[in-house]
């Protein structure tokens, strides 16, 4: 909300919606056995179709957050838009990721047996077997969506973008380190790259300080960086 409002006061329209299953768009996920990762690709083309046919606009840029930034960067191909912003995204398939997320966090055990779901799951299969302990991460119901995630690498998705990019990325990210908006700039050298000092996953101005990262996740009154919505003002002024 506060990155629509920035870019309202620049001048500049968005839309956002809650993704399938979460808040106001809870009822529209349906059974989670059935979801898949295009699902909210289509979703996210279907509005930029819509949009585009809406004479009040003149040009569609979509900006991607976290795992929106695949998505995003996927249906900007498929929506034809005029430019593409990832925040805060991977530049490898989400099971490196993942994998690199839980490492420290999982007895040795389980940190074996995830990478075997893991792998098993990257190659389109499903796994019966799951511990409890891992229920959370790869419940039969979910792993049909993960396979369909899994198959996806950012960094050739990025690739294949023959628009203007301009990739964020903050420096006090605990989900997702600096290091991976880099990945992603490397397989499009043609792309901006804005490093943010000093900002978090929430786009909030937060220092790399375990207890005040995780407070910042609750606090809804830390206004977006400024350096974020001058820099994504200034991509697409100059579009």
């Amino acid at each position: 909300k506060y990155l629509a409002e920035g870019l309202a006061a620049q001048g500049i329209a968005s839309v956002r919606y809650d993704k399938r299953g979460v808040a106001e768009s809870v009822k529209a996920a349906g059974s989670e056995s059935d979801l898949r990762f295009e699902t909210y690709i289509d979703d996210a083309v279907l509005w930029g179709k819509q949009l585009r046919a809406d004479k009040r606009f003149s040009s569609i840029i979509v900006i991607g957050h976290s795992e929106g930034s695949l998505i995003g960067m996927v249906a900007a191909q498929k929506m034809n838009a005029d430019a593409f912003i990832s925040i805060a995204g991977v530049g490898r398939p989400a099971s490196q990721a993942l994998l690199d997320q839980l490492k420290g966090k999982l007895p040795a055990d389980l940190q074996s047996r995830a990478e075997v779901i893991t792998k098993s799951l990257s190659e389109g299969k499903t796994v019966e077997d799951v511990p409890p302990a891992l229920g959370p991460l790869f419940r039969h119901s979910v792993q049909p969506y993960l396979i369909s995630y899994f198959k996806y690498d950012p960094a050739k998705e990025i690739a294949k973008l023959s628009i203007p990019v301009l990739i964020a990325q903050g420096t006090t990210d605990i989900q997702v380190p600096a290091q991976e908006a880099k990945l992603l700039a490397q397989a499009k050298p043609s792309a901006g790259l804005l490093m943010i000092e000093g900002m978090n996953h929430l786009l909030k101005e937060v220092p790399a300080e375990q207890e005040k990262q995780i407070k910042s996740y609750t606090d809804p009154s830390l206004p977006v960086a400024p350096k974020l919505i001058e820099g994504i003002n200034g991509f697409i002024k100059a579009i």
